[in-house]
């Protein structure tokens, strides 16, 4: 095997666990993505506007940092966390089942909602859990984490396409002009962005005709055996009331050896360490108590903020790109037909998965901080080459696949580097997520309005200023790793794989 035995031995020991929130991250790709290619004939099942239909994205954005912010909560034990991750996947599988049934835009809104809220929870708590199991030995893992959300993400427009309507789904006599923008329109909302489509008019009474309540129940099947494996783990771990027997269960070979081997020092020297390091990762709200502030130096907050500011800016571009690549390609200068700018979307979301498989033996061999310095100069070199070369079709797609590339790692690189700065003390996982979530959400509505007012040019060098920014936050991230205190060397001693075998055993506690 291409890793070490150690990090093999811990895989191992964690394997249905790991392979358990891998699936779970699955569920949230799924569940991103489909919205973009069949909201048009959403909007014909809810008989709506497309003003209005565009409303459920927002419903789905705000709700998904919404549970990012709270998912925090459940993590005081791992029977919380389980159970909202089986809650959560659950009823993801329900809300692809539900939305068929919804024949009013406010219903579908809710809907969405809930699956946003959902997705927010397994965001942060499958980050959470990969953290604590496997602490310095965490960014492989979370490079396969990151890597099934976009495998999920990738998968759910294929499972969608064969199930579009190809003419207008709603039967009028102004149904041949709206059908021939109809192209253009579902394109502009690839992958899971609307664009500006205030200016198309379709009809909204008349007859439905839509298949695309088929491909829903088909997510709901596929996505099915997600909540299936978390109960099954509940169910490991005793943690499932009807089944909650008086014994523990049986303890493997390499924890029994823990077990019945002798107590080190430095183990006895951090029980008043450990509750810190466990109640570290908690929800924003508790993060901001003041509680936590004391004794803190000013390097705590400062990696914090920093960490999150940069993924505000990677994770933002990531927004933006992909809502308004194909609204750039089709203006001038480039004016690329609809049907191939149409492709530029899927060319990014498709090296982001590829970039993120890449990413997992790479990470074995690299450290966070290299991969987020690569990353962050990729962009940032991608973005200029673009500007220079803002005429050439041929170098936009083969931007766009780059962009994909040096964006695909960088939200679990930070997350593995920022939670190494902190000892896996602070609160990074929750400050992350939701930094990342937010920049999502507010550039892309801040792009959008540039363009409005400036043209698509200005697509670009928002761009390259979001990655200008992203590189300088970074600097200052670095800065304030060399400012930060170095852990003692009794606790350095233990921490690689003494204080990872306490999380093994210790985690696994109700």
């Amino acid at each position: 095997m291409w890793w070490d035995e150690r990090v093999s031995a811990r895989f191992r020991r964690n394997l249905q666990p790991t392979l358990t929130y891998w699936s779970v991250f699955f569920s949230f790709g799924l569940c991103i993505a489909f919205l973009g290619p069949t909201l048009l004939d959403l909007r014909c099942q809810t008989q709506s506007s497309l003003s209005q239909i565009t409303w459920v994205f927002f419903s789905q954005q705000f709700c998904l940092l919404l549970g990012s912010c709270l998912g925090g909560v459940f993590k005081r034990t791992l029977a919380q966390s389980l159970f909202a991750l089986f809650a959560s996947s659950l009823a993801i599988s329900l809300v692809f089942a539900i939305i068929p049934l919804c024949h009013n835009v406010v219903v579908l809104a809710v809907v969405m909602a809930v699956a946003g809220l959902a997705m927010g929870c397994i965001d942060t708590i499958s980050n959470m859990q990969l953290v604590k199991i496997y602490q310095k030995d965490s960014a492989i893992f979370l490079q396969a984490l990151h890597f099934f959300v976009g495998f999920g993400a990738l998968l759910s427009p294929l499972i969608a396409d064969p199930f579009l309507s190809d003419t207008n789904c709603i039967l009028s006599n102004s149904t041949a002009n709206a059908s021939s923008n109809l192209p253009h329109i579902r394109k502009s909302l690839v992958p899971h962005h609307p664009g500006n489509l205030s200016h198309y008019d379709l009809p909204m009474k008349g007859m439905v005709v839509t298949r695309v309540s088929y491909a829903f129940w088909i997510m709901a099947l596929i996505n099915l055996p997600v909540p299936i494996a978390v109960f099954f783990l509940l169910y490991k771990e005793r943690m499932v009331p009807c089944f909650n027997g008086s014994s523990h269960p049986l303890l493997s070979a390499d924890e029994l050896a823990m077990e019945t081997r002798p107590v080190d020092k430095d183990e006895l020297s951090t029980p008043g360490q450990r509750p810190q390091a466990a109640g570290g990762h908690d929800d924003l709200l508790s993060c901001c108590q003041s509680r936590n502030f004391r004794g803190a130096s000013y390097t705590y907050f400062a990696v914090h903020v920093t960490g999150a500011l940069v993924l505000f800016m990677t994770d933002g571009i990531v927004g933006e790109y992909s809502g308004f690549v194909y609204s750039y390609a089709v203006e001038e200068p480039l004016s690329v037909v609809h049907k191939v700018a149409g492709y530029l979307p899927s060319l990014f979301w498709g090296f982001i998965t590829l970039g993120r498989l890449i990413s997992i033996p790479v990470s074995y061999r690299m450290k966070p901080a290299t991969m987020v310095f690569i990353n962050v100069v990729g962009v940032l070199v991608t973005f200029l080459l673009l500007l220079i070369f803002s005429s050439s079709v041929v170098f936009l797609f083969v931007g766009t696949a780059s962009l994909g590339l040096f964006l695909s790692s960088t939200f679990p690189s930070m997350l593995a580097y920022t939670e190494d700065i902190l000892q896996y003390r602070g609160c990074a996982t929750t400050v992350l997520v939701t930094g990342a979530g937010i920049g999502e959400m507010v550039l892309q509505l801040l792009v959008g309005s540039i363009i409005h007012d400036r043209g698509s040019y200005s697509f670009l060098v928002c761009g390259m200023i979001f990655g200008c920014l992203a590189f300088t936050f970074y600097a200052l991230l670095v800065f304030f790793h060399r400012m930060y205190p170095k852990p003692s060397p009794e606790l350095d001693d233990a921490s690689p794989d003494k204080a990872a075998v306490t999380d093994d055993t210790g985690q696994y506690q109700r």
